[in-house]
């Protein structure tokens, strides 16, 4: 398969040391983008928030203290009177939910840590995705402006000439404005692709960080492999976010199964006298009786059953809008993939063939020199077309890749 030339490492290092950027290859800014962003460190935090409360989930409530007088009278011949029956009392109270709810909770916050783990996961994909597709326009945008500027040295070199031909009367002076006005489409076409490189380099330094970027080194590969991706579909991260959805809804209904099961707590109490009657202790116990579940702890489950049941409703279609959007982005990987060979392969040898023929025809005096100029710019224009193709099918390629396998990476 024929490429358009890469851009000599060399070349690109030296054009680094002259504008002060920094030079950095494909796998690199991959790497970068996912080591120091905002959003994938708030992820992070969000991960480590979420098992530090996983530990405490199926721990007991705290204890409550209680302190107080009791049997005071408020009536009657001992009325305020705290002498026989008056005690003030302390006292320590303990919950004990049910076995199933406490691990319920703990499965719950299992759950939430799946799903900050599958949300991390997901932050870093996107990033590497901003990063790749915004280092892939860099590079094909170096090279488009190379292949621009050496078009416009070797129009400007024919400048003298075009002169030079209407002093001496061989050439009509409307050419050396034909001349005048080729070089200024290159610019124009120039300036356009250096615009472009701006904006990548901005798209870029938002991944990693890196002002004024410069792309060096090879581009990802246009090749992929079709099946192998498409079995890895159930895998991609928001796969894995909607399956976290579920085990949340699952770990909901267990939850909300755990009302059906009586709950204990314990208290004991130390009660103070009047010294000639003597100190009391009391310990007490209590359960609860979801005698009526029918009205109370069964809509809570069904709903909670809903849920989850959505939940699963919902993977299904995110896992058939990805097989869409998988079979979309395979099709633009195809047609783009077609139109670079077909360009590179015909189109561009005419084209350079045609140029070549018109210098050797010129050389010979039998070619004007705008039949030059024009095969030139031709031939510049459809180097940069060309560019513009492989750009695209190298993108669709990353794009699937990223999307659909190196998450898993």
């Amino acid at each position: 398969m024929k490429r358009v030339c890469w851009t000599a490492l060399p070349v690109l290092l030296a054009l680094a040391s002259a504008s002060n950027a920094q030079s950095v290859a494909y796998d690199d800014a991959l790497r970068a983008a996912v080591s120091d962003q905002p959003r994938i460190r708030a992820s992070e935090l969000r991960l480590d928030a979420r098992r530090d409360v996983a530990d405490a989930a199926d721990e007991l409530p705290d204890p409550k203290l209680r302190a107080g007088l009791r049997n005071l009278p408020v009536t009657g011949p001992d009325l305020l009177d705290p002498t026989m029956m008056t005690a003030f009392e302390i006292g320590v109270d303990q919950e004990i939910p049910n076995l199933v709810e406490r691990r319920a909770r703990a499965g719950l916050a299992a759950a939430d840590i799946e799903r900050a783990s599958a949300e991390l996961s997901y932050a870093r994909n996107a990033a590497r995705l901003g990063a790749g597709r915004a280092w892939i326009s860099l590079a094909y945008a170096q090279q488009a402006e190379e292949i621009a500027s050496d078009a416009l040295h070797e129009i400007e070199r024919l400048v003298p000439l075009a002169r030079s031909s209407v002093a001496a009367g061989t050439a009509r002076p409307g050419e050396s404005l034909e001349v005048r006005r080729a070089v200024l489409e290159v610019e124009d076409r120039r300036t356009q692709i250096r615009a472009d490189m701006q904006t990548a380099q901005a798209r870029l330094a938002r991944y990693i960080a890196v002002e004024d970027a410069l792309a060096v080194g090879p581009p990802p590969s246009p090749e992929v492999n079709p099946e192998q991706l498409r079995a890895t579909l159930e895998y991609t991260p928001e796969i894995v976010l909607a399956e976290t959805e579920i085990r949340q809804a699952e770990a909901g209904v267990d939850l909300a199964r755990s009302d059906l099961r009586p709950d204990f707590s314990v208290g004991a109490s130390y009660g103070i006298r009047e010294r000639q009657y003597g100190d009391l202790f009391s310990v007490m116990g209590t359960v609860t009786l979801p005698l009526f579940a029918k009205r109370r702890q069964q809509p809570r489950i069904e709903a909670a059953r809903a849920q989850a049941a959505a939940a699963g409703e919902a993977r299904l279609d995110m896992l058939r809008t990805l097989e869409a959007q998988f079979g979309a982005d395979l099709a633009s990987w195809r047609s783009a993939y077609r139109q670079w060979q077909r360009a590179s392969d015909e189109l561009l040898p005419l084209a350079e063939s045609r140029a070549e023929l018109e210098r050797a025809s010129f050389a010979a005096g039998r070619a004007d020199l705008l039949d030059v100029i024009g095969a030139i710019k031709t031939l510049a224009v459809l180097r940069i077309e060309i560019l513009a193709r492989e750009q695209a099918t190298v993108e669709a390629a990353a794009n699937l890749r990223l999307t659909y396998r190196e998450h898993g990476q």
